[in-house]
């Protein structure tokens, strides 16, 4: 399934070369790992970044909050200068916050692209929420979005979800079809939608599957970081069709993610890798 809006006449970019509220975050976190900006110290105040790097208030805070959500930065209140503080601990965080955290992250960028193999874009869907709020508030003004999303096949004989007692049982499969079609054309609608009230110049969508068990979710966001969790397979009581069925599933949202940017390597093997799936194997996907 594939799905791409560009409006009529797009709006005009901004006039002059601004800086990314990436870059601005990419100098202060470089400052903050040399010791230039030493443990506790207080930051410059918003008003001398703005001076300093040329941009406006708004790319400036982005920034800072980019750095506050890395753990380099803290503030203290309105107007206050942020103070440095340690990174937080590289130990792996649910999926329903380490996802959404760097989603957000991701959006701070004028071109925005994810890449997703995972179950049922549920966590997806979560983490978009409020970049999505933050582009219909004005906040952020990406100038595209491109989500491609792999999942498993509807009609594959998948490992799971299955019946505890009955691995032949077809509802759980049913089931996940229907959770499947749910999440996709929601996370669809939402983000074409950006296109369509010509809050996003420019949005790509395309979902395929492919004929895979998944053993673990991947997002590549823009290129330059990778998020990837085991999907622990863990038996549980699920309704269905007005029915209790006792199966073997996933719980994506809680499963820890581990991330990778430093490691370029493994960015690149795991980018090659998505690509050899996404144009051999993979089918568009058909939600009727």
């Amino acid at each position: 399934m594939s799905e791409e809006i560009a409006p009529d006449s797009e709006p005009p970019h901004p006039v002059g070369d601004l800086l990314s509220s990436d870059h601005v975050a990419g100098v202060l976190r470089d400052r903050i790992r040399s010791g230039a900006l030493a443990m506790h110290a207080k930051l410059p105040t918003q008003r001398a970044l703005v001076e300093e790097f040329g941009v406006n208030r708004t790319i400036v805070r982005q920034a800072l909050g980019i750095l506050e959500r890395e753990g380099y930065v803290s503030t203290r209140g309105r107007g206050a200068p942020a103070m440095v503080s340690a990174p937080m601990a590289d130990t792996p965080r649910p999926a329903g916050v380490e996802v959404a955290d760097r989603i957000a992250v991701a959006f701070q960028a004028e071109d925005v692209s994810i890449d997703a193999f995972c179950l049922t874009t549920e966590t997806l869907n979560s983490a978009l929420a409020a970049p999505l709020i933050a582009i219909s508030a004005g906040e952020l003004a990406p100038v595209s979005i491109s989500v491609r999303v792999l999942l498993p096949s509807p009609d594959a004989p998948l490992a799971y979800p299955r019946l505890v007692s009955d691995p032949l049982d077809k509802r759980p499969l049913a089931r996940l079809r229907q959770l499947t079609r749910t999440f996709s054309t929601s996370l669809r609608h939402q983000l074409t939608s950006l296109a369509e009230m010509r809050l996003v110049p420019k949005v790509s969508v395309e979902i395929r599957s492919v004929a895979i068990t998944p053993v673990q979710k991947l997002y590549l966001l823009n290129g330059t970081e990778v998020l990837t969790a085991y999907y622990q397979v863990v038996p549980r009581v699920v309704e269905f069709e007005r029915e209790q069925l006792e199966i073997y599933d996933v719980l994506g949202l809680s499963s820890k993610v581990f991330r990778s940017s430093s490691d370029t390597a493994f960015v690149e093997e795991s980018h090659l890798w998505f690509e050899s799936l996404w144009s051999t194997l993979a089918q568009p996907l058909t939600l009727g």
